[in-house]
């Protein structure tokens, strides 16, 4: 009967200790959840996030559970902790996806079609943007960006171990070096539209100052449009490429920057 008491306390605390595991992991994962590129979007239903949220908690546990160790009794800290890591890992991708409607936002403006027909998305964003980010997305999802993703969550633990808070200081440079590389590739990606629509308005000008008698708002707002529509259909798949090599680079080191 004692060994039978005993057999059944082990497995108590053992059990005990593997939800405990679980849960924090699920709070990372979760956090993460609500930003994460393609499975974060405010289009995919909450009952399919949480669905993805478990399914990436069961991949990452039992890889880290070593790593989180039995349940101590500190309750508030680790929770804290996890939430915050999760909420890193899920800004640092769901910049790329800004990077995307920023730069789409940019083209659509310098082509005048920022407010040709209304993105379809839970963001009002231009068409071009929606194009971008559609097209992006499922571009990254195709060469596997599930399986990075739960590479992320792995290697998380070991740049942003349980229940140590990094440093605001640290946090803050890392922040701000992923902020400015999304305008910067966004405006790398929008510079084709706006180099062409400089030139082309530059250019109406100067006709303009030639022949005053024509109406050139008439003749170049239509083409310029065309234009728009015609550079955005041939520069569309290496502006996408140049897209995905960069969510690739930031995907081989997310946590540049964080000791």
């Amino acid at each position: 009967m004692t060994q039978l008491l005993d057999l059944l306390t082990q497995s108590t605390e053992f059990t005990e200790d593997w939800l405990w595991a679980a849960f924090l992991v699920f709070l990372r994962v979760g956090a993460a959840m609500a930003l994460l590129p393609a499975f974060g979007e405010q289009s995919v239903p909450q009952r399919i996030r949480l669905a993805i949220g478990i399914c990436y908690t069961m991949v990452v546990l039992p890889i880290v559970a070593d790593q989180i160790g039995p349940y101590g009794g500190a309750f508030a800290a680790p929770i804290a902790v996890e939430v915050l890591a999760g909420l890193v890992i899920g800004i640092g991708l769901r910049l790329f996806v800004h990077a995307l409607q920023i730069a789409g936002t940019l083209a659509a403006q310098a082509t005048s079609l920022s407010q040709l027909f209304g993105g379809q998305s839970g963001e009002p964003q231009p068409t071009m943007s929606h194009l971008f980010v559609v097209t992006g997305l499922a571009l990254a999802v195709a060469f596997g960006l599930h399986i990075r993703i739960a590479e992320i969550f792995v290697y998380s633990y070991d740049v942003l171990p349980l229940g140590v808070l990094p440093s605001g200081a640290d946090i803050a440079r890392w922040g701000l070096s992923q902020v400015s590389t999304a305008f910067s590739l966004a405006f790398e990606m929008a510079s084709p539209f706006i180099a062409a629509s400089l030139i082309y308005n530059i250019a109406l000008g100067v006709i303009n100052r030639a022949m005053p008698q024509l109406m050139v708002v008439f003749v170049g707002a239509p083409a310029l449009t065309l234009g728009g529509l015609v550079l955005l259909a041939m520069a569309s798949p290496l502006l996408l490429q140049f897209w995905h090599t960069a969510l690739i680079a930031y995907m081989n080191n997310p946590f540049a920057g964080v000791p």
